[in-house]
């Protein structure tokens, strides 16, 4: 039985928690938080076998497979990296970290150490990926020229998202799910970035990114946090197009001809929550001793890290970095 620990019990760990307690072979071993009545709460819904209030409960355990972190964006690095110094495997939430520094940090701790370390970037792991990259080879919408996505959901009663100090606003939150998005369309060569964002507390809470890639491609794209958008996302080419309903987790899969007629639509195989495929990846490359899944590799977190980066320097946005 391949066992399992969260370190952090608020709403991420619930689904988690969920997902893993309806998998095949695997075991809600750990709950670990400082507060100890939230990991009660989460600990007794879901039938984890330890419960408690402490990252170093988790480290002194030689039974626990993976670590997931489901902590706020701004304490990944720390824990992460305490994690992996006691040895063990880890899924890390995204935003993978606050910094490409971090990031390449405890990317290169994990392989010094030889332990699995993986972002949590579930759109990567999906069957839809593969789904929407067949469409794409099949060369029935002809040549991909362009793309549209958007994600937003509306945060103002999450007060973490609107604190500088735990690694507030869309970009992170949200926009990440956009950068992984266009890149797995339209690859790694980038040419221009382009952004604009609006700011309350001190975070960026509506962002529009927009990205050209080499071959005369882009993408164009908005995150918000603090309205509902709709999730959706279009891949355009020269023959027709794809609608994707959910860009975040598909729920439909739907291809155009150049005459706006649909053609055929694709429907995601059933799931328990989505988060299981993450978890399925990381089971496989442990059980194989890899360090990495082929889904998410270190280099494409550290350069979406990278990018991210850059867009926050470019408005000015400075987090401070927690050690």
């Amino acid at each position: 039985m391949f066992k399992m620990a969260i370190l952090g019990a608020g709403a991420i760990a619930h689904k988690m928690s969920n997902t893993i307690s309806q998998m095949d072979n695997v075991e809600p071993y750990i709950i670990a938080d400082v507060n100890i009545e939230k990991a009660k709460e989460v600990g007794e819904k879901y039938g984890y076998t330890k419960i408690c209030g402490s990252v170093d409960d988790i480290l002194a355990d030689d039974q626990v497979d993976l670590v997931y972190i489901a902590l706020p964006h701004s304490l990944h690095y720390k824990f992460t990296k305490m994690c992996l110094e006691g040895g063990k495997n880890v899924l890390c939430e995204k935003s993978f970290t606050v910094s490409a520094s971090q990031a390449k940090e405890i990317l290169a701790l994990a392989e010094e150490k030889k332990l699995l370390l993986q972002e949590a970037i579930w759109t990567r792991y999906m069957p839809s990926r593969k789904i929407i990259d067949d469409i794409i080879a099949s060369g029935v919408i002809g040549e991909v020229t362009s793309l549209t996505a958007n994600l937003g959901y509306e945060l103002s009663a999450v007060p973490r998202i609107w604190d500088v100090n735990f690694a507030g606003g869309a970009l992170l939150d949200c926009g990440v799910y956009l950068v992984h998005f266009a890149r797995m369309i339209f690859g790694d060569n980038i040419t221009d970035i382009k952004t604009s964002a609006v700011f309350k507390n001190g975070v960026d809470m509506c962002d529009n990114i927009t990205m050209i890639f080499d071959d005369s491609k882009m993408a164009t794209m908005q995150t918000n946090v603090y309205a509902a958008q709709n999730r959706s996302a279009a891949i355009f080419g020269t023959k027709g197009y794809i609608e994707i309903t959910n860009i975040n987790n598909p729920e439909k899969i739907a291809v155009f001809n150049d005459q706006y007629e649909e053609i055929a639509s694709y429907l995601p195989p059933q799931q328990i929550t989505g988060y299981e495929y993450e978890v399925l990846a990381c089971m496989r490359a442990i059980q194989n001793g890899e360090i990495e899944c082929p889904e998410a590799p270190h280099s494409e977190t550290i350069k979406v890290m990278e990018i991210m980066d850059g867009i926050r320097q470019s408005w000015g946005y400075e987090i401070p970095l927690i050690s």
